[in-house]
């Protein structure tokens, strides 16, 4: 799987499978993986489950096993790389054969993670060491915890920006337009790539929610909000960006032909120039740099364009999360693979990622904002049942790239509609959602 990340989604979660829908995985709620206190005493043949083919494939995953096993010898792991992650996991949770570790499917509603995964521990002691516990609480335990964090902004290609004459970020949206036309005029690059036809990185602005505001909270407060895409709110802000990037003609000619794989290719040679991704994606862009022949170093990471009091504020938000089967024979051996993963396997610094262990450092990819004094705010899920909620009784979808699509289609003129009325369209939709659903 050439993509690294849900994070969108695993924010705004698709509430489509419920434990009451898994009638073959009936398992007691609240069942518990303790942390193993002795190694040579953990001991078994476990499956886990991930969406990193890519790494199953190319030996990646044995070799972290390989690191595992020094330190618990009689465990014996199994990686098994599921190419449509979400769709089959789903249909495999119906059962009780769903591995033993896993990354947590987005289909599944927050509040039935106790019903398919043992707890690891409270959330008063596990957010103590880890980040981004909150995405997988529920009654005051932990379910899951990160493989790694991203920061939300653009990945961009430096030396395309140098050409046309930018050395500093845009502040504000408008800036970003025009640096944008400077690099269409004085280059030959395409501005910025939307990857419509992929259609998942459309997601990606619904991950910068907090960025515009600088509110860490801003996600949560959309559970009470009647109007979400409100002038100068985060939503407004991100979507009418998008929208005007595709008016005035900054993006790909035609959308439709767009292709992920390639991108990453393009970016690297500089045929494009700017696209909207977590952070995730700069070491997958650095590296098809080098598969080109050209500059890993060209390939930089800008925040989103917008200032509050001077300064740049990034949304952090958790990718997978790692779960351990409720219905796992071996959940010693299980919940020893999660713990060495997350704390000891340095996946985080080798993807270019924020690790979710507090006490780890921030990537070399991210040195950047750390030097330009860049906020990273990690986004609250306190709310995010009540805003799943809302948002499925909407049917917009902001873990989903439809409606960013139609967004896309107006602005290049196939579809019908000015943006102010989708807006406006977007809010009422919400609002009345809110009325049943928010509560």
């Amino acid at each position: 799987m050439g993509r690294k990340t849900l994070a969108v989604a695993t924010l705004i979660a698709v509430t489509a499978l419920t434990a009451t829908g898994c009638t073959g995985a009936a398992a007691t709620k609240g069942e518990s993986a303790a942390a193993a206190k002795d190694p040579d005493s953990v001991s078994g043949t476990i499956t886990v489950l991930t969406h990193r083919t890519d790494l199953v494939q190319n030996g990646t995953m044995k070799k972290y096993a390989a690191a595992f096993n020094k330190s618990y010898p009689k465990v014996t792991v199994k990686f098994e790389g599921v190419t449509d992650y979400e769709g089959e996991v789903k249909i495999r949770m119906n059962t009780k054969n769903y591995g033993d570790v896993l990354m947590i499917p987005n289909a599944i509603a927050k509040k039935d993670y106790p019903s398919f995964f043992a707890s690891l521990g409270t959330t008063a002691e596990l957010s103590q060491k880890y980040r981004f516990t909150g995405n997988t609480t529920v009654g005051g335990k932990v379910y899951g915890l990160a493989t790694v964090g991203n920061a939300n902004g653009f990945v961009y290609n430096k030396a395309v920006w140098k050409k046309a004459g930018i050395t500093a970020w845009p502040t504000t949206p408008q800036e970003f337009l025009t640096d944008l036309k400077a690099v269409k005029a004085k280059t030959s690059a395409v501005p910025y790539y939307t990857n419509f036809k992929d259609m998942w990185p459309l997601t990606a602005g619904t991950a910068s929610i907090g960025s515009v505001s600088c509110d860490a909270q801003a996600n949560d407060k959309l559970a009470t909000s009647t109007a979400p895409w409100a002038e100068g709110s985060d939503l407004n802000v991100i979507d009418t960006l998008l929208y005007d990037v595709v008016h005035d003609k900054l993006a790909e000619k035609d959308p439709t032909t767009t292709n992920w794989e390639n991108s990453k290719g393009m970016i690297a040679r500089g045929q494009i120039a700017t696209m909207q991704l977590g952070s995730w994606a700069i070491s997958q862009m650095q590296n098809a740099a080098e598969t080109a022949g050209t500059n890993p170093d060209d390939i930089g990471f800008m925040p989103f364009p917008a200032q509050k009091n001077g300064k740049f504020c990034a949304i952090t938000s958790s990718d997978y999360q790692q779960a351990v089967s409720v219905h796992s024979t071996h959940k010693a051996a299980a919940r020893a693979w999660v713990d060495w993963f997350t704390e000891k396997s340095g996946f985080a610094q080798n993807e270019g990622s924020i690790p979710t262990l507090k006490a780890g450092a921030l990537p070399d990819t991210l040195k950047p904002f750390e030097d330009n004094g860049v906020t990273l705010l990690e986004q609250s899920q306190a709310k995010s049942a009540q805003v799943n909620a809302i948002d499925n009784e909407a049917e917009i979808g902001l873990a989903k790239p439809d409606y960013r699509q139609k967004l896309v289609d107006m602005a290049r003129g196939v579809q019908s509609g000015s943006l102010k009325d989708y807006f406006a369209d977007l809010d009422k939709k919400w609002n009345e959602a809110e009325k049943t659903a928010g509560s």
